[in-house]
C-alpha cells in the first residue's frame, strides 16, 4: 500500500529546508573551519514542529539541495564537497538530530522530549567530531575540544529555546489544519 504525501507537506518541508538554508547563513567563522551558526536551533526547530517524518524530510532536502551545488550551507557554501569536508559530519548528523526532535515532541512530557532533543544533538556532535578527527588526523578526544565542547553550551540552549518556540508554532498549525494534532507537545 503506497501512502501519497500531501500538498500541505511538500510545502512545509520545503519551507522548512528553506528555513534551515537562512539559518546556516547567521555564521561566525572560527579557526577550526566549523563556523557557529543557527543550524542546529533550526534543525531541532525544524523537528519540534514537523515532528520526526516531515522534519527528516524538511533536513534531507535541505541537504540534497546543498549537495547538488545550491549556496545554502554556512558561509553560501555547497556541493558534494561540504559532505566530505571538516562540517560534512555535523551535515549528516542533522539527520539523526531532527529525527530525535521530532520523534520526542510526541510525548507530552517536556522532560523526555528534552531528553530526546539532546540525544540527537549528542548524536549530531559525534558525527561531526568523528569526521573532523578523521580529516584533519587529529584524536576524537583532542577534536571534541576543538569543534564540539565549545558549542554545546549554545547548541544545547538552542535545544531548549526550540523546544520553547517550536510547541506553540506547533499548535498553532495544528489548529490551523495543518499538521496532526495527535503529536501536540503541550504546555505546563
Amino acid at each position: 500500500m503506497s501512502k501519497k504525501i500531501s500538498t500541505k507537506s511538500i510545502i512545509l518541508i520545503g519551507m522548512f529546508a528553506a528555513v534551515l538554508a537562512v539559518m546556516a547563513q547567521i555564521s561566525i567563522p572560527m579557526p577550526s573551519g566549523v563556523p557557529i551558526t543557527l543550524q542546529t536551533f533550526g534543525v531541532a526547530l525544524t523537528g519540534t514542529i514537523l515532528g520526526h517524518k516531515l522534519g527528516t524530510g524538511a533536513v534531507f532536502t535541505y541537504l540534497a539541495i546543498g549537495g547538488v551545488g545550491m549556496p545554502v550551507f554556512s558561509n553560501m557554501s555547497g556541493g558534494f564537497a561540504s559532505f566530505v569536508g571538516k562540517t560534512g559530519g555535523f551535515l549528516i548528523g542533522f539527520l539523526f538530530m531532527v529525527w530525535f526532535c521530532g520523534f520526542g515532541v510526541q510525548w507530552e512530557d517536556k522532560k523526555l522530549c528534552l531528553l530526546y532533543n539532546t540525544l540527537g544533538l549528542v548524536i549530531c556532535h559525534i558525527c561531526g567530531t568523528a569526521q573532523f578527527s578523521f580529516l584533519t588526523g587529529m584524536g576524537f578526544w583532542e577534536s571534541a575540544l576543538l569543534v564540539s565542547v565549545p558549542y554545546f553550551i549554545k547548541d544545547g540552549l538552542s535545544v531548549i529555546a526550540a523546544i520553547a518556540v517550536g510547541s506553540q508554532v506547533r499548535k498553532r498549525l495544528a489548529s490551523a489544519g495543518l499538521l496532526e494534532r495527535k503529536v501536540i507537545l503541550e504546555s505546563e
